[in-house]
């Protein structure tokens, strides 16, 4: 056997290595290659152009690949909602927040034309002008190409799209439309849905394709609330009301009392003193900058003289709302007319709304709904006005079997009748 080794006994240390050996004398430095300032500058020469032609290639990259990431990873557009009109102010309120009336003389009409038109330029940011063109000639300036144009205002911006409501004049006998912005620019756009009714469509300009300089000079329109208008108030017109784009006219709201009687609504009408052409189209905006009206040339056609008469904005703004989603705007092609409890206890008649007229091949001819009916319920609302009417039958979808009870004189008296009414649209 082997004897184990104690591992308290030391062990005998080891001589340390001389670390020179027999040459420890010999010592070598290596000294660095000085540095000469041409070198410094040929490296810095170098860097910054391999960095230069690294940036050119980057960015004929990116604009080579910019409208192919466009179409391919566009995010997905939002929903538009158009915000409901504020509730309007008590008279004591109104009269707490009324400033101090200024003194004016003909030193300050001048101060004061400046100051209106100071709001008018801020407004006009809103306003484009839609045109109708040749396919083959989309982006072509040429006035010879143009079918028609009218003004419009920018009423939303979904993260893919601006979307921008006019007159549907220039959707006739149409496939191709361009806009133009205020800084003179012109894009393609898309019809993206229209409502014959009302004569209102809602055009779609692709957000990737816009220049800085159009970003810089376009505005989101604010959209106000009309029932706050009242006669004698400040108007501004802004648009195509002369018959070309760009105008720019000032007066008072001289009538808030008329309404226009439309399929399935009554839309209120503001109307001016201020001079139109027969076609002008254009938009009404007050001091605020807020939009207050649509000025359509489809208002009291017909009337000696043409004055820039205007939708009133609010109720507009449900219609806007669909249109600039894509959806479409229920119709069943109803005229009617409130009866109150006063019409029932001196005629006779149903409280409802009463049928005036029924459009041909309308839903609601194809229902059975007749002249002289009167309407008491749509769906689970009850009818007891066209207001009432009108706000039920846009809650509904095209292409929705909704049930219309009513009531139809019979022999002496008035009936109970049903019908099942497919929702339409006029597209």
């Amino acid at each position: 056997m082997g004897m184990e080794e104690d591992p308290k006994k030391e062990r005998p240390k080891e001589a340390p290595e001389d670390s020179g050996g027999d040459f420890s004398f010999l010592q070598e430095i290596i000294k660095k290659e000085p540095v000469s300032k041409d070198k410094i500058l040929k490296k810095f020469i170098q860097i910054a152009v391999t960095g230069l032609i690294f940036g050119i290639f980057a960015c004929t990259g990116f604009y080579a690949l910019r409208p192919w990431a466009a179409r391919n990873f566009q995010a997905k557009a939002d929903k538009v909602t158009i915000p409901e009109d504020e509730e309007e102010q008590t008279e004591e309120a109104v009269e707490e927040t009324q400033p101090a009336e200024p003194v004016l003389s003909s030193d300050t009409y001048s101060e004061l034309l400046s100051y209106v038109y100071e709001i008018a330029r801020e407004a006009e940011k809103c306003i484009v002008s839609v045109s109708a063109v040749n396919g083959e000639d989309l982006l072509s300036s040429d006035i010879s190409v143009m079918k028609n144009e009218v003004s419009g205002i920018i009423v939303a911006d979904n993260s893919r799209e601006l979307l921008i409501a006019a007159n549907n004049i220039v959707c006739e006998n149409a496939e191709s439309w361009k806009v133009c912005f205020a800084d003179n620019r012109s894009y393609p756009a898309t019809l993206k849905k229209q409502d014959r009714t009302i004569g209102l469509a809602v055009f779609a300009v692709e957000r990737g394709g816009l220049e800085s300089s159009t970003w810089e000079s376009l505005k989101i329109a604010t959209l106000g609330n009309s029932n706050l208008v009242t006669r004698g108030s400040t108007a501004i017109a802004l648009g195509n009301m002369f018959g070309y784009s760009g105008g720019i006219g000032y007066g008072i709201i001289s009538s808030t009392r008329y309404d226009m009687e439309l399929a399935d609504g009554r839309y209120g009408v503001l109307g001016t003193d201020i001079a139109a052409a027969d076609q002008g189209t254009g938009v009404l905006f007050n001091m605020k900058g807020e939009v207050t009206g649509l000025v359509m040339p489809n208002i009291w056609s017909g009337t000696e003289g043409t004055l820039a008469n205007a939708y009133a904005i609010s109720d507009l703004k449900t219609i806007i709302e669909k249109l600039s989603n894509g959806e479409s705007v229920p119709y069943l092609g109803i005229h009617g007319v409130t009866v109150d409890e006063a019409t029932t206890k001196e005629r006779g008649i149903p409280k409802g709304l009463y049928v005036l007229q029924v459009d041909a091949d309308s839903p609601a001819m194809g229902a059975g709904i007749q002249n002289g009916d009167v309407l008491t319920q749509i769906g689970k609302t009850k009818i007891t006005s066209m207001l009432v009417y009108q706000k039920a039958l846009q809650e509904f979808r095209t292409g929705e079997n909704i049930r219309v009870r009513g009531q139809r004189r019979g022999a002496g008296e008035y009936v109970d009748i049903e019908y099942t009414v497919t929702v339409g649209s006029r597209e």
